[in-house]
């Protein structure tokens, strides 16, 4: 049998940096069941990353399953349209308020590219304007000030990765997540040149002032500025119709993934019909056509993965328990923090967040940075060893989660709080 070390070994022969670029590659994970999941060694923890967001149901989900296997036995991939992608479309046209059509891609780095590219062509503008710290995929775009270490001044975008051209950065604005003052500025200068505005509502676990997401809906308004909603991750999490739905916010586009695929790759763009329409040059000519297509695009067994997924998530009191085994351990984050004398924050939304070492309000990029990141390292690394495993900067709760597990993550911050130096 073939050990954790052995696995990691032969990973660094032919992976860069011994992993695939998303998660630490000194784990490999052998298999996951409901809220669990098993490394090559054998050793098991309760699972708080699922997948980085997807698994909300938990791993082997039977209902899922079955569907999938039907599926599978009728075929994995076609390229051609399929039943399911169509009543997936339809059903995600129901739950989110801004969705009049869909059109799907692989991942969600995949929908937010082509989402910023949409902006450009409904408009005719080509700057783009996003938050500092916020993260949209691997597209050139979205890696201009995702996590500078120099912190420029505002809106001049930082590239978070060689290989970008500076023309790019050239078109790309940044201003600080909730400061309305600066947006209402920068857009007064600069507002009739730039194409679309897009922004996580919860900008990685950092929440939205009141009103503030409100205000950027009006400003894009006056400008005539497309605003995108990046729900890739609280699509389908914060509420069946997502953030927009939790907040009252309806975006002109939004994008999707994690969930709505159900496990597998698939990932879309929705948004009103007369933007959306650039994806139809029967519609909009040659010259405003916007070519996409992609080999996996709506396959049919993500596309029964994620309508069973929605279906589950549709029954009377998913969310409220999934918000409930959220509130749970941000109680417990809190107690234990502060009983133990940790300065600290609590970020996020129930359904999403994460421990932030720092006595201050964190409202933005800079002021998550002043978190004591050696800390948070530690603390993260104490509650592996206790069996909790996540992410190092969120924590996802799940559906699959019960009263043991909460009670034996509980036990874990508790211990991990009070050995945990400074």
């Amino acid at each position: 049998m073939t050990t954790q070390s052995q696995w990691i070994e032969r990973a660094h022969t032919v992976l860069p940096a011994g992993g695939f670029g998303n998660f630490d590659p000194g784990i490999i994970i052998r298999e996951g069941k409901g809220s669990r999941v098993w490394d090559e060694d054998g050793k098991e923890y309760i699972d708080y990353l699922i997948g980085s967001g997807p698994m909300l149901l938990g791993h082997g989900n039977e209902e899922v399953l079955e569907a999938v296997h039907q599926q599978v036995d009728k075929g994995m991939t076609f390229f051609a349209n399929n039943a399911a992608g169509v009543e997936l479309a339809e059903e995600i046209c129901r739950a989110v308020a801004c969705a009049e059509q869909v059109r799907y891609v692989s991942s969600g780095g995949e929908a937010d590219m082509y989402a910023i590219r949409l902006a450009r062509a409904f408009t005719g503008r080509d700057k783009i304007l996003k938050f500092e710290g916020g993260y949209h995929g691997m597209s050139a775009e979205a890696q201009m000030s995702l996590a500078p270490t120099k912190l420029n001044n505002f809106p001049q975008a930082v590239p978070d990765s060689a290989g970008i051209p500076q023309s790019v950065r050239d078109e790309m604005l940044v201003a600080p997540f909730n400061d309305l003052d600066f947006i209402r500025s920068l857009l007064a200068e600069q507002g009739d040149q730039i194409a679309g505005l897009i922004v996580e509502p919860l900008q990685r676990v950092v929440p939205p002032k009141e009103g503030f997401l409100q205000a950027l809906r009006e400003e894009c308004d006056k400008y005539g500025i497309v605003l995108i909603f990046d729900e890739i991750v609280t699509g389908f999490r914060f509420a069946y119709g997502g953030a927009q739905e939790l907040y009252g916010v309806t975006p002109d586009v939004c994008t999707l993934g994690k969930i709505i695929g159900g496990g597998f790759a698939l990932a879309a763009i929705a948004g009103r019909t007369d933007i959306m329409a650039h994806f139809d040059k029967s519609q909009v000519g040659a010259e405003g056509f916007l070519m996409q297509l992609g080999t996996l695009s709506g396959n049919p067994v993500a596309a029964v993965a994620g309508l069973k997924i929605m279906e589950i998530l549709s029954r009377p009191g998913a969310y409220e328990k999934i918000r409930e085994n959220g509130q749970t351990l941000m109680d417990a984050l809190t107690r234990e923090l502060s009983k133990a004398g940790h300065a600290h924050q609590i970020v996020g939304d129930p359904t999403l967040f994460d421990v932030v070492f720092t006595p201050d309000e964190v409202t933005d990029y800079r002021s998550w940075l002043k978190g004591d990141a050696v800390k948070n390292g530690a603390f993260n690394a104490m509650l592996r060893e206790r069996g909790i495993f996540k992410s190092p900067g969120k924590l996802y709760p799940s559906l699959a989660l019960t009263a043991e597990d909460l009670a034996q993550t509980v036990e874990a911050i508790a211990e991990a709080a009070a050995l945990l130096d400074g």
